[in-house]
């Protein structure tokens, strides 16, 4: 699998972990551990916001976090600490995103509603034809 990016997480500029991350077309991976790993993805038309914070050590060190909210029932939020040149990969993240979304057809109202369970859908509280 070839992916458009990847890093990981750093201590004091340096990647000096065993959490890493990467990017492919169509999934946001996450890898922690080196003796028992542990491996999470989300699929991108999944994702609904993408923030970057970055503190004062980070900006001194070249690194910030990209916090990723997703519809994923498994990981709603993923949050990649520490990479380098978060405003780049934030950038590269959303055009992914955006692009995975327009591939997949995926409409607005399909996002903003997949947290909405069944029961909302059958409830006639909301429809009052009395008027």
């Amino acid at each position: 699998m070839e992916y458009i990016w990847k890093d990981r997480k750093r201590f004091l500029g340096m990647p000096l972990s065993f959490t890493r991350y990467r990017l492919s077309e169509d999934r946001l991976f996450l890898s922690v551990g080196f003796f028992n790993i542990r491996d999470e993805e989300v699929l991108l038309y999944r994702i609904r916001d993408i923030n970057t914070c970055r503190t004062l050590w980070q900006r001194l060190f070249g690194v910030g976090s990209i916090t990723v909210i997703s519809s994923d029932k498994s990981m709603p939020t993923l949050v990649l600490k520490n990479i380098k040149d978060p405003l780049h990969v934030k950038e590269l993240l959303h055009t992914q995103v955006e692009e995975m979304k327009i591939r997949r057809r995926v409409h607005l109202g399909e996002v903003m509603t997949s947290n909405i369970s069944e029961e909302d859908f059958n409830s006639d509280n909301d429809l009052d034809d009395s008027n």
